[in-house]
Formats: C-alpha cells, sequence, structure tokens
C-alpha cells in the first residue's frame, strides 16, 4: 500500500489519536513551568514523557514538582517520575491548584533505572475526555 491508503475505507474513519499539546511557558536557571492538554479519542496516554529532564539547564539528574494547576473532564492524570517501575508524583482529576514550594516540592524518589523524566498517564479516558495542566519543576 502506497502513503495514505487504507486496506479498507472504514479503517480510515478509526485511525485518530489524542491531540495533545506541551509547551514550555518559563524555563529559568533553577525552575521552569509548562503547559499540556490534552483532547482524547479515547486510546489515552500510557507513560508519555512530558518532560525531558535532560534539556532542563544544566541537565539535572532530578526534578521536584513544585506546584500543579489542573482541570480535567471525564478522566483522571497520573503525573509519574520516569524509572524502571515508574513513581507516582501526583494523580489529579477535577481541579484544582496545589503548592509544594514552602517545602521545597514532592521529589523524584529516584527509583532504581530510568531517567526521572516527567511523564503522563490517562486513566478512564473516553473520547471527548479533556485534561489542561499547568507545571512548575524546580531542579
Amino acid at each position: 500500500m502506497g502513503e495514505g491508503e487504507y486496506p479498507s475505507p472504514h479503517l480510515k474513519e478509526n485511525i485518530m489519536a489524542d491531540t495533545v499539546t506541551s509547551q514550555a511557558i518559563f524555563t529559568g536557571n533553577r525552575r521552569s513551568i509548562y503547559s499540556f492538554t490534552s483532547v482524547s479519542d479515547g486510546t489515552g496516554e500510557s507513560a508519555v514523557q512530558k518532560i525531558d529532564i535532560s534539556g532542563l539547564p544544566g541537565a539535572p539528574s532530578a526534578v521536584n514538582i513544585e506546584q500543579v494547576w489542573w482541570t480535567t473532564a471525564g478522566m483522571s492524570v497520573k503525573i509519574l517520575f520516569d524509572h524502571t517501575t515508574d513513581d507516582v508524583g501526583l494523580i489529579v482529576s477535577g481541579n484544582g491548584n496545589l503548592k509544594f514550594d514552602s517545602f521545597g516540592g514532592i521529589p523524584d524518589p529516584k527509583s532504581a533505572g530510568g531517567t526521572g523524566d516527567i511523564m503522563f498517564t490517562t486513566v478512564d479516558h473516553h473520547s471527548g475526555d479533556t485534561y489542561s495542566i499547568v507545571l512548575e519543576v524546580s531542579y
């Protein structure tokens, strides 16, 4: 089959993907702020890298979650630290804002293996479900 050709006209209708955005809002010497959005087609996200910490200033080996603002509709989002067995930093659902900067943030537990990158996994996602998350990390 050539590019853009499908074995059946019915398959073309079913090939979809979540519509996601990731944007660095601020990157400084010790902290960064990112914005993430998603409109799910029902397939969801599973341990999708959102912040590659090796690309941050000074290439830190770990980050702390300082603040998070979120709105979700119909699903929850696990915010993970990438390791052989990913560590859960937070699970967000509904809407809210949490600040952890008064005690230095939620630290990466630095479990074995992995990179410590920030990853998202959506839970109980269905077509049309959404999230909007702003995440501040320090390093």
